[in-house]
């Protein structure tokens, strides 16, 4: 579904804001806190994160790499400028419209949680969930964000390690 909403958004400030939460795991505040310095290829440093650490590096694909690059020299930004000078508020209005395009109601931190599923249904060992994708500091809370596992993909696990 989150790759239907993405490849449907025509305007790239707003896919880009979509698919770094997405693809990420970015928390919205997060995403509206970069600058160009804080863009280093495939690595997006966080200043003053809300663990409370001086930093956090979040990991992001090449090609979504590619297209914040381009959209940085695209519009001029510079390095100690915010990439997406826009309010809290219309973020969440970017996402909860970028939902209704689909026919779902979705939340800001539906796309954080999304990552972590996906990254965890496909195989990704939840240590790297949780610390890399997510930057928690415990286990538990990234286990309550992928929620209960329903018995035919626990069944699919347990065949797919010893079946």
């Amino acid at each position: 579904m989150v790759d239907e909403i993405v490849f449907r958004i025509t305007k790239p400030r707003n896919r880009l804001i979509i698919e770094l939460m997405a693809r990420g795991g970015m928390r919205i505040g997060e995403v509206l806190k970069l600058t160009p310095r804080d863009v280093q290829d495939r690595k997006l440093y966080l200043r003053e994160p809300k663990s409370g650490r001086e930093a956090e590096v979040v990991f992001i694909p090449q090609k979504l790499a590619n297209r914040l690059n381009q959209y940085i020299r695209d519009k001029g930004i510079e390095p100690d400028k915010r990439i997406f000078p826009i309010t809290y508020s219309a973020a969440r209005s970017v996402i909860v419209n970028a939902g209704k395009m689909v026919g779902i109601q979705m939340r800001p931190h539906d796309l954080r949680r999304h990552s972590a599923s996906y990254a965890s249904r496909s195989g990704t060992p939840i240590e790297i969930v949780s610390k890399v994708i997510l930057r928690h500091a415990n286990l538990s809370t990234t286990q309550r964000y992928l929620g209960k596992i329903s018995d035919n993909e626990a069944i699919r696990w347990i065949e797919n390690l010893y079946g």
